[in-house]
């Protein structure tokens, strides 16, 4: 019997802390509407607490991944599973509007920095030939968690309170983490392995192999920025549904267990994306697979303009899971491709720090909409339009032709193999 390859172990606890932790994060829609209707506070207001998050943890990403490199990600994912816990267990205590700006804002913020950024880059890593399909069944943990976690935390709200279904989600993450943290190894190389399970190393000039893209040299190439840009415009809208879903169900008529349930049908249909686009990039390329999954995220968010009952909600919402799982895996198969495995963390780490963290905006300017006209259909509108520039701008990004110079010049089968990885 062939000996199981160590990179799926990577995967499986990949998946686990990016359960864990996204599950825990989306579960911030329920608590949302039940901080709303205990302090009255505004959505726009509220709101801004999460953008806080959003924009920090993104920004924290860079740091984690550059201690990812050089540390491994063993202890960058255990640091962040105690930030994430006791940040989550303190939102128990919280009586002041300010307060969900330190606890989740910052505190919770420093700790999802390290699931995202190490978990992705890591897995990057470990895989070339079956990149796309390794790194979709290890985002889809997030997905996973989105289905599963949200109703939990709304059926705990229910029965203990908001208070104490805090303090539960808080200790989870906290022990969940640090314990598969353990299993996490900075890539094969540490085990005397080579990507894939492969027998020998991977050629350096290949696309997506060993050569080493260093940041100083990728941030002199037009496609370190256009990726930035493509990836920005995509996710300056991405949290709104994940914050406002719950709460705008409830607007429609649905009762609070039911309107949690669309975060899941979200869930479901980013488990679909992360998996089934994943694989499909593997064969038809990165770059065409992410630019479909950016034309459906527009026609989602024009979904969620019109649509006024649960079925075409819940449909949408699926809709919107599938897109959004896909670009959200894709992203970091697509820099690996671009710029090789050895500086995936690091480079990894400044895109989704730059363009990740523009997500901040989403859920503040959404809520300070409906403050102001009642409704998200504006907000829905301009999301759908941000999607379309980000597949024009996505579609106008070429991977970089030369080679670092220390690697030699590659043959016209290298770029063969390049063209086929986009």
């Amino acid at each position: 019997m062939a000996r199981l390859f160590y990179g799926w172990v990577v995967v499986a606890g990949a998946f686990v802390v990016l359960f864990v932790a996204y599950g825990a994060q989306y579960a911030f829609g329920v608590f949302f509407a039940a901080l709303l209707d205990e302090f009255h506070w505004s959505r726009a207001g509220l709101s801004g607490a999460f953008s806080l998050y959003a924009f920090a943890y993104c920004v924290f990403g860079f740091p984690a991944g550059r201690l990812t490199d050089f540390w491994g990600p063993r202890r960058v994912i255990a640091a962040g599973g105690c930030f994430l816990g006791f940040a989550l267990a303190g939102m128990a205590a919280v009586s002041r509007l300010w307060e969900p700006y330190l606890l989740y804002g910052v505190v919770a913020a420093m700790g999802m920095g390290t699931a995202y950024v190490p978990c992705n880059a890591t897995v990057v890593k470990w895989f070339v030939r079956q990149r796309g399909l390794a790194v979709g069944i290890a985002s889809s943990g997030a997905s996973v968690g989105t289905v599963v976690l949200p109703p939990l935390a709304q059926a705990l709200v229910d029965a203990v309170g908001w208070r104490t279904a805090y303090v539960v989600f808080g200790v989870g993450v906290l022990l969940l983490v640090n314990l598969i943290a353990l299993v996490m190894r900075r890539d094969p190389e540490s085990l005397g392995l080579h990507p894939d399970g492969a027998d020998r190393p991977m050629p350096a000039t290949a696309a997506g192999g060993d050569a080493s893209w260093p940041l100083s040299r990728a941030a002199r190439t037009p496609a370190f920025w256009l990726l930035g840009a493509a990836f920005s415009a995509t996710w300056i809208p991405v949290f709104i549904p994940l914050v406002h879903i719950v709460r705008f169900g409830r607007d429609l008529g649905l009762t609070p267990l039911v309107a949690a349930s669309v975060l899941s049908a979200l869930g479901v249909g980013a488990v679909a994306g992360r998996l089934a686009m994943g694989a499909v990039s593997d064969r038809i390329g990165r770059r065409a697979t992410v630019a479909v999954a950016m034309a459906l995220q527009a026609a989602a968010f024009v979904g969620f303009a019109v649509v006024q009952s649960p079925g075409p909600l819940y449909a949408t919402a699926f809709a919107f899971g599938y897109s959004y799982g896909a670009i959200s895996t894709l992203f970091t198969a697509i820099v690996g491709d671009f710029f090789g495995r050895e500086q995936a963390g690091t480079l990894v780490g400044v895109l989704f720090a730059m363009a990740g963290s523009m997500g901040g905006w989403g859920p503040v300017i959404a809520g300070a909409i409906h403050d102001a006209w009642g409704t998200y259909a504006l907000a829905f509108a301009l999301s759908a339009g941000f999607n379309i520039l980000a597949m024009v701008l996505l579609l106008l990004c070429r991977p970089p032709r030369a080679a670092p110079a220390a690697f030699a010049v590659p043959t016209p089968g290298d770029f063969a193999r390049t063209s086929r990885s986009e």
